[in-house]
């Protein structure tokens, strides 16, 4: 794997060659992929959940949700898109300063410092911005982000909870590689 792969950089050549084989296929090198599976997605339903979900392009809550994902690799750059059955979500990953992990959700840009936990990638939030702007990370309460492997299959485990709004977004679910292009 060359150092100009996103996950692959950023992890280092040991830890990446310890992960789980659905969590390196899913993150390796291939220009581009087609993944489906199923997602359970919960969340808050007043209505500033509801509308933050909206604003950040986030599914709304529904269990046993069709998902398919396809993501589009160039170099140390990636957009995913996430088509769940009750919604769409587009973010883009990139290699930010030093060894951390951009993701950019709307007006919202996440940096997260990636960690290899036995054949897993946790994800740890390290800081955020709004509009290009940081903001304080408690303004970003807690979030949880997990890549792994289950039953030879890619597992995801994203939870968000901000202050002042509770649970914003939970997804859990599997996906399995339909499709890849070098």
């Amino acid at each position: 794997m060359t150092s100009d792969v996103l996950f692959p950089s950023l992890l280092g050549r040991t830890d990446w060659s310890l992960l789980a084989e659905p969590v390196r296929r899913m993150h390796g090198g291939r220009a581009s992929l087609r993944a489906s599976g199923e997602a359970q997605v919960e969340g808050a339903t007043h209505p500033f959940a509801r509308l933050l979900r909206r604003l950040l392009g986030l599914p709304e809550p529904g269990a046993g949700q069709a998902l398919t994902v396809t993501i589009e690799r160039h170099g140390t750059r990636e957009v995913w898109t996430r088509h769940f059955a009750a919604g769409r979500m587009r973010s883009t990953l990139e290699h930010a300063a030093g060894s951390l992990l951009r993701e950019r959700l709307g007006p919202v840009w996440l940096y997260f410092e990636l960690r290899r936990e036995g054949d897993a990638i946790d994800w740890r939030l390290r800081q955020g911005k709004l509009l290009g702007l940081p903001l304080p990370r408690a303004c970003f309460g807690s979030v949880f982000s997990r890549s792994l492997a289950e039953q030879g299959r890619y597992v995801f485990q994203i939870e968000t909870r901000l202050p002042g709004v509770g649970l914003l977004i939970a997804y859990r679910g599997w996906l399995e590689i339909e499709a890849a292009q070098d």
